[in-house]
């Protein structure tokens, strides 16, 4: 028995005991698990973690005064300056920096000559830093130095950028304008925005917890200015065409008023202007309306005679008018299903040939041309001249336009539609589509920046090319429709425009204004759309003056001598060459006469004089033989004007 005994006793030490050595090993096993979940975790902090916690841990004590970027610069194709940036100062407090907040307050206030009460807020306000905005914002040098003078504790005078126009006036509707803190907020600045804004620095500084400066070395982090734009305008030809503004403005008293030039083989805008225009320096004294209506991307209106190059080429390129054979006869109007319709000229043209219709404007002669397209022709080139829909340009608030829908068109509205009348475009509409009708029938999308620069260094960044949206007609037909519009110049209703040793072509318009669903009496919009060379278009620009005053209103009258300013000065800004050829003009008796000059070299003095009996002849040089003339022969001089021979 007491055998037994023991060996049970024995046998549960044995059991006890074993049962402490499995817990000790159980709680070393778990220690050692913690241990190591605590090592891998310090790991993790100071390898993975070490940055984030660090940032978290600065950010509790140390404070940042921002400093804004610079906008990057707005240059024109060659390289002047349209925007760019002066430097002002605002001023910015630290509340908690600040002893005495009521005489700060006082003496900023004083300063700034500003409410007190508004200032006290601004320096008892619980917050890290603050920004005395808006009237401590652009402070000019004076009253940023009696502020620096005061030398109070927690008042930061900071840099800051502000947008300054060189032009003022000048592209405002193109360029836009910026905001007080330096956002874009209409035009290129807009839509640009993330390109020019550039990203902000600042200096950074420690502070305790109740926001006291602490004596650690500062941080300056620089500003980084925004990209740089290089646009296609040229300003010497934006100057060109703002001062034709002002002068028909001055002259007519016209509502409204637009120019846009462009290059018809890419879609780069040269040159756009309407009326009336802003300051983009002083934008806060105009009204809403006048900054945001940018006329040639937002004003539509029935194009009037100059959409008939739209109808013409369709015509032209379906081949169901020949310009030369074909004939129609103008009693003066049209009846078509029950309505008719009148030329402009009482009585009519009479019997004329298509490209006579083109050259007089003709409304019933182009009643008839659409006719010979259809409902269904006509639209689909309207449609792919890109006509109700937006052009694509790169500014904000472009509209579409208005137009029948095929279903919806009946006889009159075919014949309306051909020549411009009941549908609604936009400027940048229709000489978007003429370009196309002119350049060999290509429709490019039209753009102003051509180019991203480096705003340090002017390198370039990123090239914007031109974007053929697609071909609408053969250049076959183009050619024919520049020959068309050349002859309406040299000989038809856009004899205003001819310019002497050039050829120009184009086509005046005269468009109906609509008001509560009815056409106006004596009120419309005067345009004239015009390129040149006839030839090889490098420059195309439209006008459109909306009712001008004490004028017989044709586009003929009005818009055709802006647009030949327009031209001849970019004859000389363009570098465009004269040329011998195009077709000669018919003068009237109120016109200067110009004539052809004949080659007199080789002629002795009294030959050449009798040559050039209808000019004035300055010789130099000695001899009897002429050995050269200025101008040369085959050019256009005014009868009278002076002629150079060099004797020898």
């Amino acid at each position: 028995m007491d055998f037994f005994l023991k060996h049970i006793i024995y046998l549960g030490d044995s059991m006890f005991f074993s049962e402490i050595h499995e817990r000790i090993r159980f709680v070393f096993l778990v220690c050692i698990i913690i241990l190591i979940a605590i090592i891998i975790k310090v790991f993790y902090i100071q390898v993975f973690s070490y940055e984030k916690l660090n940032n978290l841990a600065e950010s509790l004590w140390s404070r940042e005064l921002p400093i804004k970027a610079d906008r990057g610069e707005i240059v024109d194709r060659n390289g002047k300056v349209l925007a760019t940036n002066i430097t002002t100062v605002s001023l910015v407090v630290v509340p908690n920096q600040i002893e005495d907040h009521e005489k700060v307050a006082r003496d900023l206030a004083n300063i700034l000559k500003t409410d007190y009460q508004d200032m006290l807020e601004h320096v008892t306000k619980r917050t890290s830093i603050e920004r005395v905005h808006p009237e401590g914002r652009g402070l000019s040098y004076e009253v940023a130095e009696q502020i620096n003078n005061l030398g109070y504790d927690g008042v930061y005078l900071l840099k800051e950028s502000k947008r300054y126009y060189p032009y003022d006036t000048v592209l405002s509707h193109v360029l836009g304008y910026v905001g007080i803190d330096n956002q874009g907020l209409s035009g290129l600045e807009l839509y640009y925005d993330d390109y020019l804004m550039g990203a902000d620095g600042a200096i950074k500084y420690f502070s305790d917890g109740k926001g006291n400066k602490l004596e650690l070395t500062e941080v300056y982090e620089a500003p980084t200015k925004g990209i740089t734009l290089k646009l296609a305008i040229d300003i010497d030809l934006q100057l060109a065409i703002e001062n034709e503004l002002d002068n028909a403005f001055a002259k007519y008293n016209p509502e409204q008023g637009l120019i846009v030039s462009m290059n018809p083989k890419t879609g780069e805008i040269l040159a756009m202007a309407s009326r009336p225009n802003f300051n983009s320096n002083e934008y806060q004294n105009y009204k809403t309306e006048v900054i945001n209506r940018n006329l040639p991307i937002w004003m539509t209106y029935e194009p009037g005679s100059t959409f008939k190059i739209i109808t013409l080429s369709a015509a032209l390129e379906e081949k169901t008018i020949n310009l030369f054979k074909d004939t129609f006869n103008d009693g003066g109007a049209i009846n078509v299903d029950g309505a008719t319709i009148h030329c402009w000229k009482a009585g009519g043209h009479g019997h004329e040939t298509m490209l006579q219709v083109v050259e007089n404007s003709c409304n019933p002669g182009f009643v008839k041309i659409g006719q010979t397209l259809g409902v269904n022709k006509l639209m689909s080139y309207i449609n792919s001249y890109g006509f109700g829909e937006k052009t694509g340009i790169d500014l904000n608030g472009e509209s579409k336009g208005i137009l029948f829908k095929p279903i919806n068109m009946g006889p009159v509205e075919l014949a309306t539609t051909s020549f411009g009348q009941g549908i609604s475009v936009t400027p940048i509409q229709q000489i978007r589509a003429v370009s196309a009708a002119i350049n060999g029938g290509n429709l490019y999308r039209p753009y102003l920046v051509t180019s991203f620069l480096e705003s340090e260094t002017g390198s370039v960044i990123k090239n914007i090319n031109p974007y053929k949206e697609r071909q609408v007609i053969s250049e076959e037909a183009s050619a024919l429709v520049r020959y068309a519009l050349e002859s309406v110049v040299a000989n038809g209703s856009g004899k205003n425009a001819y310019i002497e040793n050039y050829r120009v072509g184009g086509k005046t318009g005269t468009a109906q204004k609509v008001a509560n669903g009815k056409y106006l009496d004596g009120n419309y919009i005067l345009s004239f759309i015009g390129f040149l060379p006839a030839n090889d278009p490098e420059i195309i620009t439209y006008v459109a003056i909306d009712n001008p005053k004490g004028v017989t209103q044709y586009g003929g009258v009005v818009s055709a001598p802006i647009a030949k300013s327009v031209l001849t000065s970019a004859i000389d800004i363009l570098d465009i060459k004269p040329s011998k050829e195009g077709m000669p003009r018919e003068y009237t008796w109120l016109d200067t006469k110009y004539m052809v000059i004949p080659n007199v070299i080789g002629m002795n003095k009294e030959e050449a004089s009798e040559a050039l009996k209808d000019f004035k002849i300055e010789y130099s040089g000695s001899g009897n033989k002429v050995i050269y003339q200025s101008p040369e022969s085959g050019y256009y001089a005014p009868a009278g004007g002076s002629i150079m021979l060099m004797l020898g």
